[in-house]
């Protein structure tokens, strides 16, 4: 049987790595450079369960972002490391996919949202940079493993990030910074008419952050917890029972 594709057939390379198998760093950082790809299962697992139209339109810039990579590398059209094969490289789309999500995600950290508090004043007060510098530093792998696998040029992951972050950033100061605050304006009332409208009440779209500084999430447990405090009671109680009948 021969290997070679017939010519009305192509390889999907949307996973395909290739790295250096006599190198445990190689494969290491091989497993690290598919972080995007998991990252898009997780947005939409995150939308389904939560409903929640910050993610859902941290989503939608996603993939908007991947799509203007895909414009400026047909504009630009400078290629990959001749080693690698063709393929235009300019940017590196794994480095801005990062930065978009990171520079996104930042944004909304230290703008809207708020750690419930510990009870430890050292850990509340490190924890939001801790995580910051966690998204910055992963960012930062992702965007060496396309250097160390070959497929870009510095030049190449660097405006990468870059564009991704510019990107991050304006498309979260369009649709959640300007949108949420006090005083008026035409993005806020396209906000309010978006979550007013039937079939986004229907699908139970909300804005967590709006309401509570978490998002909803410690409250949320706040309510399991007393209801699972109350059926406790109630087994013990009914056990009790029982156990006096016999």
């Amino acid at each position: 049987m021969t290997d070679v594709l017939p010519a009305s057939r192509a390889s999907l390379d949307l996973t395909h790595v290739v790295y250096d198998d006599t190198s445990h760093l190689s494969l290491v950082l091989a497993l690290i450079t598919l972080s995007p790809v998991l990252l898009m299962a997780s947005y939409a697992a995150l939308a389904v369960q939560t409903r929640e139209l910050t993610i859902i339109l941290m989503w939608a810039g996603q993939f908007a972002c991947e799509g203007f990579n895909f414009v400026l590398k047909h504009i630009i059209k400078q290629d990959r490391p001749m080693e690698m094969g063709p393929g235009y490289g300019f940017p590196s789309s794994h480095s801005q996919y990062m930065g978009y999500f990171v520079s996104f995600l930042i944004c909304h950290l230290y703008i809207r949202h708020r750690f419930p508090p510990s009870g430890i004043r050292l850990l509340d007060r490190l924890l939001k940079p801790l995580v910051c510098l966690g998204l910055i530093c992963w960012a930062g792998v992702v965007a060496y493993s396309r250097y160390h696998l070959g497929y870009h040029t510095p030049h190449q992951i660097v405006w990468g990030l870059i564009i991704g972050a510019l990107c991050g950033t304006a498309f979260y100061t369009v649709v959640e910074l300007i949108p949420t605050r006090p005083s008026p304006s035409p993005l806020k009332t396209l906000r309010t008419a978006l979550l007013d409208h039937p079939l986004a009440q229907w699908l139970r779209i909300r804005d967590g952050w709006a309401v509570y500084g978490d998002g909803g999430t410690d409250e949320e447990w706040k309510r399991w917890r007393k209801q699972f405090e109350l059926k406790a009671r109630e087994e013990c109680r009914t056990s009790a029972e029982s156990k006096r009948v016999h």
